[in-house]
């Protein structure tokens, strides 16, 4: 789930996370440093009345009452305080009553108090101190408690605003973490967009002015953006050499099948295979004029152009084309090879439409989609895989769709879009819907 987050959310997570631990923990120590700051002043009153009643204890385990002084608050046991002196020679208290303390670890000190817990009625809880003083006679034990409101009420009282500026603090951490975040990740957003610019053709590398932190990957991907650039320029240059390999043997042997009157299903095919064999000639001539750059083409002019050629061709079936095609729209291919693909789907849709053709185009996220329709019989599933399937081609003399459909597919999958076929919702017929990459 956290490996699906990006790095924004990552980040906001993660602070998130550590600043409530890191709050919680700084709620619960200073809970704890004002618990212990109050409760130090209760257990000093505590232990000086314990020190009084234990300067009162006679060597025989008794309490000289004449020698008892009781602190304020001990004489009233509606306030809660009390003490308990038990020994060999009685027990005496005074104040409210002190049960049987329930005592905590031994205090480092010798001869010190030790802290104690106990409940007592109707004062509720208790928080108490006791020691065991040694006498001729025996042990005597002493006690004095107070009740466990008198250091809980203030601490109720100081952690609300406590809390309350916890909180505060808590929002103005989450506001600079998310301002840290949008400033700390801004030369990634502003690294996005120039590779996309890279990817539409605006720009030919990634800018390198960029932090430190960015600039050894920047440095990388304008490697490989050369890396990949000399090696299309080295395909093109191979494709040319090889079309023109070909080429000449090709004519060769046209003029000899004609010389010698072969079949004209043969002497088609080698005029298809000339036709090729151009195709790829011309298209690695575009590549090389253009300069690895994507071209800035309108996709109404072209398709405007090919209307009409097409319109041409097929004008003895009176063919009804209807464009929809906004003139801002442009796209990021050379000219040339939106022509090849635009022209075959246009020659395809004519060849098969009964009476329309419709033409659409918009954007499409990023890039942008030709819609191509037409009122036909359409295409099966089956065609339709068969079509698009590379090296595999539909026979173009007898039904369906011809071999131009896996020309597109190939020069639109060249430029990072694609082909898809479909049944048209409107017409009826074939929906071939061609995904390009589109230029502001």
């Amino acid at each position: 789930m956290i490996d699906r987050l990006s790095l924004h959310a990552r980040l906001l997570l993660v602070a998130a996370v550590t600043g409530l631990a890191a709050l919680a923990f700084a709620a619960f120590g200073i809970g704890q440093i004002l618990e212990g700051f109050v409760m130090r002043g209760v257990d000093e009153r505590l232990d000086t009345q314990i020190a009084i009643l234990a300067r009162a204890v006679t060597p025989d385990g008794r309490l000289d009452m004449k020698r008892v002084v009781e602190l304020p608050g001990f004489a009233d046991s509606r306030l809660g305080w009390g003490w308990r002196v038990r020994g060999p020679g009685g027990e005496w208290s005074g104040g409210a009553p002190v049960p049987t303390l329930v005592l905590g670890r031994p205090h480092h000190r010798d001869g010190a108090p030790r802290p104690g817990e106990a409940h007592g009625q109707p004062t509720g809880r208790l928080h108490g101190r006791e020691i065991d003083l040694a006498t001729p006679a025996g042990t005597v034990e002493i006690s004095a408690a107070a009740p466990r409101r008198i250091i809980d009420r203030p601490l109720r009282a100081a952690m609300g605003p406590l809390l309350l500026s916890l909180g505060l603090l808590a929002l103005g951490l989450a506001v600079a973490t998310w301002l840290q975040l949008r400033l700390g990740l801004r030369p990634l957003r502003t690294l996005r967009l120039a590779v996309a610019e890279v990817r539409t053709g605006g720009s030919d590398r990634l800018p390198v002015d960029q932090p430190a932190e960015l600039k050894p990957l920047v440095d990388e991907v304008n490697g490989l953006i050369d890396q990949n650039r000399a090696g299309l320029e080295h395909a093109r240059r191979h494709l040319s050499n090889l079309a023109h390999g070909l080429k000449t043997p090709l004519a060769t042997l046209s003029m000899r099948l004609e010389r010698e009157e072969a079949p004209a299903e043969t002497r088609a095919l080698a005029d298809q295979l000339g036709e090729r064999i151009a195709h790829h000639l011309r298209r690695a001539r575009s590549g090389a004029s253009a300069g690895g750059q994507r071209a800035r083409t309108p996709v109404s002019e072209v398709a405007a152009d090919l209307v009409g050629a097409v319109g041409r061709v097929h004008a003895d079936r009176a063919i009804d084309f209807d464009l929809r095609i906004d003139p801002s729209l442009w796209a990021a291919v050379d000219r040339q090879d939106l022509d090849e693909m635009l022209g075959n789907l246009l020659d395809n849709s004519a060849r098969h439409a009964g009476r329309q053709v419709r033409v659409s185009a918009g954007p499409d996220g990023a890039g942008l989609r030709i819609d191509v329709e037409d009122d036909g019989s359409g295409m099966s599933e089956a065609e339709q895989a068969r079509a698009l399937r590379p090296g595999e081609r539909l026979d173009e003399s007898g039904i369906g769709y011809g071999f131009g459909l896996s020309i597109v597919q190939e020069v639109s999958q060249l430029y990072g879009g694609g082909l898809e076929l479909g049944r048209s919702e409107g017409l009826g017929g074939l929906l071939a819907v061609l995904r390009l990459p589109r230029r502001a």
